[in-house]
């Protein structure tokens, strides 16, 4: 009897204590299968949207500078990287053959102007002898023939003629010259415009044939030291972006690889170039960036990463990117939010099915309700979804344009992984 009442007391004490232990039990197995979740809150400050894209820096203009006539180049007086003024000389090509021509040409000119004169005066002894022979002729009629008048008449005339002949020859001598002094003249390479020599394509020694074809000598970029030109590619699908940002005026930031941590902030869209290039079926457009380079880092040929700012707010609400992607399984939705999943997978499923097959129109329309998304709060044991309109986007937020959350509101980006 006493063991049996020992064994009811230990029943029951245990029974006590298994009844005290459930509830913390209970309770603590739940905590432990619960589903917890990462999260990240609602925030305020700004949002700049951007479109990203890879460029080459060139100066603003490239002057080729060549040589009009041939021969060896028997002097250089630049060499790279040397800033030059506009008629500063560069280089001379051997000017002895083109001396010689303006000599010989200069004699020629000589000896029609002497030929100019001799037939002045034979042209002036005609006249008198055609004048001479008139008076004659009136005070005798006799005395002289008509047809001797009429010799007189016509070598006249044929003097005349010969004059005419001569002076045209001196003017013929005369741009004969003209063309000489030229050739002389271009044995001189002239710098067109000021700027800096970025190429070097001749050595004192070379000889240039220029009756075949225009060598080039020197590359000279005017205004490098002011400004550079960036050239970019950018995709059709942000050309629209870029042309808005050009009207408005906002500015483009980048960087090259020769100073990674520096950035350029001073960009600016000077031409959005209607010519594209097409390449593995994608289309770009030239995009022209000019940015000052006072100090001269920017250098021809460099690559640039370029940002372009395509529109900024200030002082906004955002919400993060992670939770607009965010996308829960069924079961873990609060009942009342699930036609949330559901319409979202039936939208989903129609897209796939007709994206081939929309009209003009439709896309337009899916394309806008792109801003209307969910985000999920966490309430209990399950995810509550909160509509919002979002307007536009950076690489961490995305600007809250509608929806009833506020700020520092922690809104779930996913699940923490199970311990």
């Amino acid at each position: 009897m006493k063991t049996l009442i020992k064994l009811l007391v230990v029943v029951g004490v245990l029974g006590g204590v298994g009844a005290a232990l459930y509830g913390p039990t209970k309770k603590y197995l739940e905590d432990r299968n619960r589903t917890q979740w990462r999260t990240q809150n609602v925030s305020k400050g700004d949002i700049a949207q951007t479109v990203n894209s890879t460029g080459k820096v060139e100066p603003i203009h490239r002057v080729s500078v060549g040589a009009s006539v041939s021969g060896p180049i028997s002097e250089l007086f630049v060499d790279y990287n040397s800033k030059v003024v506009e008629g500063q000389l560069l280089a001379r090509i051997d000017p002895r053959l083109y001396k010689s021509t303006v000599e010989r040409d200069r004699a020629q000119l000589l000896t029609r102007q002497a030929e100019v004169a001799r037939s002045e005066a034979q042209q002036q002894q005609a006249v008198n002898d055609e004048r001479r022979g008139g008076e004659l002729k009136k005070g005798n009629r006799d005395f002289i023939s008509e047809a001797e008048l009429d010799g007189f008449r016509f070598i006249r005339m044929s003097r005349d003629a010969e004059l005419l002949v001569a002076k045209a020859n001196v003017d013929q001598a005369k741009a004969q010259l003209d063309n000489s002094l030229a050739n002389l003249g271009y044995t001189d390479i002239l710098s067109p415009c000021e700027g800096v020599v970025i190429e070097k394509k001749i050595d004192i020694g070379q000889t240039l044939a220029a009756q075949f074809q225009t060598p080039e000598m020197f590359v000279v970029a005017p205004e490098m030291d002011k400004r550079m030109h960036i050239y970019a590619s950018v995709d059709e699908a942000d050309i629209g972006m870029i042309r808005k940002a050009q009207v408005d005026g906002q500015v483009v930031r980048f960087t090259v690889d020769a100073y990674p941590e520096e950035l350029f902030d001073q960009g600016k869209i000077v031409q959005v170039r209607l010519s594209s290039t097409e390449e593995q079926n994608v289309i770009t457009y030239p995009v022209i960036v000019e940015t000052p380079n006072t100090d001269l880092k920017l250098l021809p040929g460099m690559t640039a990463n370029l940002s372009f700012q395509i529109k900024k707010r200030e002082g906004i609400i955002r919400v993060p990117n992670a939770a607009l992607r965010f996308y829960p399984a069924r079961e873990k939705v609060h009942p009342d939010d699930r036609k949330i999943i559901d319409g979202v997978d039936e939208q989903k499923q129609m897209v796939n099915d007709t994206a081939k097959q929309l009209s003009a129109d439709e896309k337009a329309e899916a394309t806008r309700s792109q801003n209307m998304r969910h985000v999920w709060i966490a309430e209990g044991n399950f995810l509550r979804g909160k509509p919002v309109v979002t307007g536009i986007s950076d690489n961490r937020y995305t600007e809250l344009v509608e929806g009833d959350i506020s700020e520092k509101d922690d809104l779930v980006v996913g699940e923490k992984p199970k311990t």
